[in-house]
């Protein structure tokens, strides 16, 4: 069985230090000695022990006849929920209780009890570990509470470019390597990401979902890193980063593409070394994620402009997915409408509705600039507002399709242009790669063309 628990031993008496390392090295990951209490909070910046074990009495120093219980309260100043041991020379009940009392996890005499030494740090070790061990889950419960809460809607669709991709998925889920999802806003990127994490080893633990376009660039390391009390103005308490609550599972970064230089730095540093240290801390902390990443930024484009780092490109690319736009998958219009209206009847307790067969035609009309999310949006207005078992077109509220073709007696290269990239799209079932190679030319510029024609 490994060795656990790392423990900090502080004593004036250099013998007794030398003897309590010999006799706790086999049994503890770590033993470090120290005689000089001042050096306390040096040691605890360079490991994270789990247990302080503290002299009562210290030949310099305050000389109070209690310097124990002051360097007791700097260790818990620094972590209050680090384990301290008090040693005293004195079966003194009295200093005893009143250690435990401020916050001591056990008081041991210098009588040489080599028995009791172990077994009462032994004890408070598997008390700490255990201690730790629900505040992680307490942590956990909390963010797992708010992705319920959060909980994404996860139908896919029957589609041949949505069916291509759940082959990709199916292949790449059971994985760990890093997935890039790139898509229009409203395509449904983080239900993609869920049904990858979903379908993974790691279902059972976190999915964390941090959109970095809503992050202020000054709070970039506090959310994904955390911070310790005091960092800065407002932090008050400590605070836990998304990177550590997803550690186990995994971690979706949306609209990765915002990030500025400086924060694709910070992001590239804790994806190489696995590690990430909270704004005011000094330890580093281990984490274990899988990550994936999401934009309907072209960051091609960006790497060439300069925008974005080369490198972190590549360590969130090791799999490129890219979901088509709505208008590009209109025979999954049908299905996904049906779906968000028994989730909105049940919501608005309106009992069984259904769309005629007109209705659903009106919906597989429209261009849905906005994707699933304004689908789901207009579905749920429809619910609230219909008054029978049946949603007709009118209670949509669509203006009718006009579908435009091209004009023989039309020269506007515009006009053509738009047409044209339309109709590419839609011969090649949303694949905008494929599309571009069709148009002859290459993706970023594909991307740019519909946002300046609102395709």
């Amino acid at each position: 069985m490994p060795k656990e628990g790392q423990i900090l031993i502080v004593d004036d008496n250099k013998e007794l230090l030398v003897a309590l390392k010999l006799y706790l090295n086999p049994h503890f990951k770590t033993v470090v000695t120290e005689h000089n209490p001042n050096r306390i909070i040096e040691h605890l910046n360079k490991n994270a022990f789990d247990i302080v074990m503290l002299d009562m009495n210290f030949k310099a120093g305050i000389n109070t006849g209690n310097e124990g219980l002051f360097w007791m309260q700097e260790v818990h100043k620094y972590d209050p929920e680090l384990a301290v041991v008090l040693i005293t020379a004195y079966s003194d009940v009295a200093l005893a209780v009143k250690a435990i009392k401020n916050g001591a996890a056990d008081f041991i005499e210098k009588s040489w009890d080599e028995q009791k030494i172990l077994s009462t740090l032994r004890a408070v070790y598997k008390l700490q570990k255990s201690k730790r061990d629900i505040n992680r889950l307490k942590k956990k419960h909390k963010h797992l509470k708010e992705a319920i809460a959060n909980q994404t809607d996860l139908f896919i669709g029957r589609s041949e470019a949505m069916q291509q991709i759940m082959n990709m998925v199916n292949k790449v889920a059971p994985t760990d390597v890093n997935v890039l999802i790139l898509g229009e806003n409203g395509t449904g990127k983080e239900v993609m990401a869920r049904t990858i994490h979903h379908l993974s080893a790691r279902k059972e633990e976190m999915f964390v979902a941090v959109d970095l376009g809503a992050i202020h660039e000054n709070l970039f390391e506090s959310e994904l890193f955390g911070h310790k009390k005091g960092a800065f103005t407002d932090a008050k308490t400590d605070r836990t980063g998304r990177f550590e609550v997803a550690s186990g599972g995994t971690l979706f970064l949306d609209e990765i593409g915002n990030l500025s230089l400086a924060a694709q730095a910070k992001l590239l540093a804790a994806l190489q070394n696995r590690e990430i240290t909270p704004v005011g801390g000094t330890r580093p902390i281990k984490v274990d994620i899988r990550l994936i990443c999401a934009t309907n930024m072209p960051l091609q484009q960006m790497v060439a402009e300069g925008t974005f780092r080369e490198d972190l490109l590549y360590r969130i690319n090791t799999i490129t997915m890219e979901l088509p736009a709505l208008r590009n998958r209109r025979e999954d219009i049908g299905g996904l409408a049906s779906y968000f209206i028994q989730k909105q009847a049940d919501k608005y307790n309106k009992g069984s509705l259904s769309l005629t067969r007109q209705a659903i035609q009106t919906l597989q009309e429209q261009s849905w600039p906005g994707n699933i999310r304004e689908l789901q949006h207009t579905i749920e207005k429809a619910v609230i507002l219909c008054d029978s078992t049946t949603i007709c077109s009118d209670n949509l509220f669509l203006k009718p399709h006009q579908k435009k073709v091209l004009d023989e007696g039309c020269f506007n290269l515009i006009e053509h242009e738009r047409l044209l990239i339309e109709k590419a799209i839609a011969n090649c079932k949303g694949n905008m790669s494929k599309a571009a190679v069709k148009l002859g030319i290459n993706r970023s510029t594909l991307y740019d063309k519909i946002k300046k024609y609102d395709l």
